[in-house]
Formats: C-alpha cells, sequence, structure tokens
C-alpha cells in the first residue's frame, strides 16, 4: 500500500491556511478530478477520494490539530474518511454544501445521468446498554449481544425490487432526485429546489415490489453483533459502532449502533477516575503493633503490611492496581492506583475483663497523648 501523502499537500495549502483557504482549495480539486470530468480515469478517482480525504479531517478542528500534532497515525480510530471506505455516495452527500455555498451543483458534472446527486437514505441509530463489571472495564472485553433492527431484505438484495435490480431512472427528475419551480421573492423570481415528489428524491422508482419487503429493501430482525469494548470506559460513556444500526431504505447508507456503557457497582471496591478506593478497618491491635492484612484487588486478594502505629485517616497507595486511562481517542495508557483509606475499629461493648486491661493502659506514657499531637490538631484548626 503506498504511503498516504501529506494532507497539506493534497489540497496545496499552507499548514497555517485558513478554514475558508481549505475549502476553496478542496473545492477547485475536486471540481478538477470529477469522476464526471474524467470518465474511465482511476487516477483522477483516486485523486477525487484523496481530496476529499484530506477535506475532512483538515475542515475539523479537532481532527485538524490531532493530525497537525501526529500525522496520519493519529487519525486511527477517528472515523470518517481517513479510517478507509469511502464511497462517490458518501462524498457527495457529505460535501455537498461546499460546493452549492459557492454557486456550483455536482449535478453540472453528472454527464446527464445523476449518479451522484440523488439522495442516499440513511438508516437510523440503535442505542444499547451494556453492564460492565469492574473487571470487565480493566481489561476490556468483547461483548456479543442479540438486536433487533433492521436488516436488507435477502429476497431482492435490499434494491426493494421483485427481480433484485435497482429501480428505473425516475422521468420527472432525469434520475437526480430533485426538481425545480419558479418562486416569487422579494428579490424576484427565484429558482426553488425540492425533492422530487415522484421518487422523493431517489432518482429511480422500483415498478414490481418485492412482496417480501414491499419494496422497502430492509426488513426487521435480529441480529448478533461483537462489541469490542476497550479497557477504561466509565459509566455513561457512549460507543458508537459505524453502520451497525438500522440498514436502510434501498442500500442506503446504515445507520450507527451506540453503545451506553453501565457500571456495575461493587461493595468493597469504589471507582474515582482511574483510581479505586477501599476502606480498610483495622483492629485496634492491629493499628498499634502492626500485621499483615487482606486487601480486595481487581485480580485477586493480596496482603499488605500494617506498620506498627498505624494512624486512622491515613491513605496507603498501591501503585497500578486501579483502571487504565482511557483517552478521548480511544486509546489507553497508564494506569490507576489502589486508594486504602485506614480507619481504626473502636468497640462500642467490652466485657469486664476488657474493661480493666484498657483501664489499665490509660496512665501509660506511650498511650496518653503526647504534645505533638495536641500541636497537630492546633496546627489542624489554625
Amino acid at each position: 500500500m503506498a504511503e498516504k501523502r501529506d494532507y497539506y499537500e493534497v489540497l496545496g495549502v499552507e499548514k497555517n491556511a485558513s478554514a475558508e483557504e481549505i475549502k476553496k482549495a478542496y473545492r477547485k480539486k475536486a471540481i478538477q478530478y470529477h469522476p464526471d470530468k474524467n470518465p474511465g480515469d482511476k487516477t483522477a478517482e483516486e485523486k477525487f477520494k484523496e481530496a476529499a480525504e484530506a477535506y475532512e479531517v483538515l475542515s475539523d478542528p479537532q481532527k485538524r490539530q490531532r493530525y497537525d500534532q501526529f500525522g496520519h497515525a493519529g487519525m486511527q480510530g477517528m472515523g470518517g474518511f481517513s479510517g478507509g471506505g469511502m464511497t462517490m455516495e458518501d462524498i457527495f452527500q457529505q460535501f455537498g454544501d461546499v460546493f452549492a455555498s459557492a454557486g456550483f451543483d455536482f449535478r453540472d458534472f453528472m454527464g446527464g445521468h445523476g449518479g451522484g446527486s440523488r439522495r442516499v437514505r440513511r438508516g437510523t441509530d440503535l442505542r444499547v446498554k451494556v453492564r460492565l463489571t469492574l473487571e470487565e472495564i480493566a481489561t476490556g472485553v468483547d461483548k456479543k449481544i442479540k438486536v433487533r433492527k433492521l436488516v436488507p431484505c435477502t429476497s431482492c438484495n435490499g434494491t426493494g425490487s421483485a427481480d433484485g435490480r435497482e429501480g428505473e431512472t425516475c422521468q420527472q427528475c432525469k434520475g437526480r432526485g430533485v426538481v425545480y419551480r419558479q418562486q416569487r421573492g422579494f428579490l424576484g423570481m427565484m429558482q426553488v429546489q425540492t425533492d422530487c415528489p415522484e421518487c422523493h428524491g431517489e432518482g429511480k422508482i422500483i415498478r414490481n415490489k418485492c412482496s417480501k419487503c414491499q419494496g422497502e429493501g430492509v426488513v426487521r430482525d435480529e441480529e448478533i453483533i461483537s462489541i469490542q469494548i476497550p479497557a477504561g470506559v466509565a459509566h455513561g460513556m457512549t460507543l458508537t459502532m459505524q453502520g451497525k444500526g438500522n440498514a436502510a431504505p434501498h442500500g442506503g447508507v446504515p445507520g450507527d449502533l451506540l453503545v451506553l456503557i453501565e457500571e456495575e457497582e461493587r461493595k468493597d471496591l469504589v471507582r474515582q477516575g482511574d483510581d479505586l478506593i477501599y476502606n480498610l478497618l483495622l483492629d485496634m491491635p492491629t493499628a498499634v503493633l502492626g500485621g499483615q492484612v487482606q486487601i480486595p484487588t481487581l485480580t485477586g486478594d493480596v496482603k499488605i503490611t500494617i506498620t506498627p502505629g498505624t494512624q486512622p485517616g491515613k491513605v496507603l497507595r498501591m501503585r497500578g492496581k486501579g483502571l487504565p486511562h482511557l483517552d478521548q481517542y480511544g486509546r489507553t495508557y497508564g494506569q490507576g492506583d489502589l486508594l486504602i483509606n485506614v480507619g481504626v475499629y473502636i468497640p462500642e461493648h467490652l466485657s469486664k475483663d476488657e474493661q480493666k486491661l484498657i483501664e489499665g493502659l490509660k496512665t501509660s506514657p506511650n498511650i496518653v497523648p503526647g504534645s505533638s499531637e495536641k500541636n497537630f490538631f492546633k496546627n489542624l484548626f489554625c
């Protein structure tokens, strides 16, 4: 595979070019390499797509900043044309306004067949919820879910036609999907463009409709979808799976599947960003004399050593025992910590023998708070 050219080089602009300069440069390149002006020229078609890919990135402030910092590698996982798989219809649908705003119309370059000007219908998006444990969030997980959705009709291959062929060209709009009418306005007579009422903007008409889908090209069915959930996701986050939503009528662009993340709570571990919190309640002898205690982690219980004289309110840190950090581009790096909040259990009820033991310690010089503890509270509240 050939190495991608620099996007600024593709459009012929400087790296400090304004948004308007980038828009004008793209318009010029797209008109120059439009397939209908260069019939049968595969090189021109590739340059047309290359210009669209460059414009799609450089016209988006967030993507442009990302590209300026990391180059083509930074576009991975960003979606859009830079992810590959774009079609001519995708380009016409997304960037037609670039030409319309300057008085151009893609129909002027269609050679009379209207192939890229007719409206391409898009399927609707779907939303699903996925519940994850902290263990699954820590490592990432593949989930398979059953979704009831619109899928292409197998009887007509999604065309809506009984014979499986595309519909015939609409004679009213000549396949363009739009018609024009004169309308009087403040500036005099104006030409107004509307969707063709005969073909509803599609440029094609199906005469012999498929009996299974009634000519729509889609039917409702169940589909099992595999969802790759990266490590480090959080409750309330939404992942987008492009093209996994409802299929569109007559072979249009499918919608997206929006995956809403729900996080199952644990009683012992509480999430705080990428860190996990555990509240450890020590008995008095262990707090005073030290010892070993078990701490739950996402990979199993571990033993840690409590040093003698550990004070209530102390926070112990187990580095790297938290959750991975997931950045806005879907990449994970770094690992949170497990923070252990230490408390000491003070019994409310004692036996007579226990009371005597405690009372016998009241006069011990190491039990009674000294001057350092008094200074601590003085500094704390002053």
